[in-house]
């Protein structure tokens, strides 16, 4: 399917989803999250598709934020509205059943940090900048920024960034653990998808059973999350890819999965 915000290329299990309005530095209007959502719902139900890049056209924006031109003049109801898309949109993206790297290329403020921080991994190019800046438009972080952040880089630090809407740069969102590790930005790319394609040669089953258990486990405490692992663990050995992938390590070959 073609759409008018998004670029979507897949190749070798891997599918790269690029926000493309870099004349709005991507940011994110109604129109770009209900194809997002669209693009989302096709990619959780593509088994060709083992892992998933999100990235934004150009070499300023990830994701600029929302589009404030789009937000300006919502009334409530309107605006209630485009948060629970937003929400929709991000909650798609942290329990797409494949995992999802965020290629941070440059600005991640408002939405587009709330939208790095629904994907399971966060890199970054040396000039990405991050911030939930929305206080000094008189609003709140309407994307989940409230929610994630404080249970990803901890309530004090998720604290002082939404309620000063500071901005911070790309070392210093590594160093407080909001984004996994920095490089060039003529790296970005080739370092997300080499890691895309090592994830792509895992057992898909597998990778899929351990995003499940992470992402509901931490709602879980930690002994009814350990009995959960447990389960998910026994249900591994129902599949031909767990003969197959344990066969291969005792052979000393490479596995030959088939996500069965």
């Amino acid at each position: 399917m073609e759409y008018a915000n998004l670029l979507v290329e897949k190749a070798e299990a891997v599918a790269t989803v690029t926000i493309n309005r870099p004349k709005s530095l991507n940011a994110l209007n109604k129109e770009t999250l209900l194809e997002m959502r669209d693009c989302f719902k096709a990619l959780a139900e593509d088994r060709s598709v083992r892992v998933v890049i999100i990235t934004g056209a150009g070499e300023k924006a990830f994701v600029a934020g929302a589009d404030i031109s789009f937000m300006q003049p919502l009334e409530p109801e309107a605006g209630k509205a485009f948060g629970r898309l937003g929400h929709e949109v991000t909650r798609m993206i942290e329990y797409l059943p494949q995992p999802v790297i965020a290629a941070i290329n440059g600005f991640a403020l408002g939405g587009g940090c709330e939208l790095a921080i629904s994907c399971d991994m966060r890199f970054a190019s040396t000039n990405a900048k991050f911030g939930q800046p929305e206080v000094n438009l008189g609003v709140i972080p309407g994307f989940g920024g409230t929610q994630r952040l404080p249970r990803l880089i901890g309530k004090g630090l998720a604290n002082e960034l939404i309620f000063s809407g500071n901005i911070i740069d790309a070392e210093e969102a590594c160093r407080i653990g909001l984004v996994n590790r920095v490089f060039t930005p003529e790296n970005l790319m080739a370092e997300c998808r080499a890691l895309a394609q090592k994830i792509a040669t895992r057992g898909p089953g597998a990778v899929r059973l351990c995003k499940e258990a992470v992402n509901n486990g931490l709602e879980m405490d930690l002994q009814r999350a350990c009995v959960y692992e447990a389960d998910l663990f026994a249900h591994c050995f129902s599949s031909l890819d767990q003969k197959e992938g344990m066969s291969a390590f005792l052979e000393k070959r490479s596995p030959n999965f088939q996500d069965k």
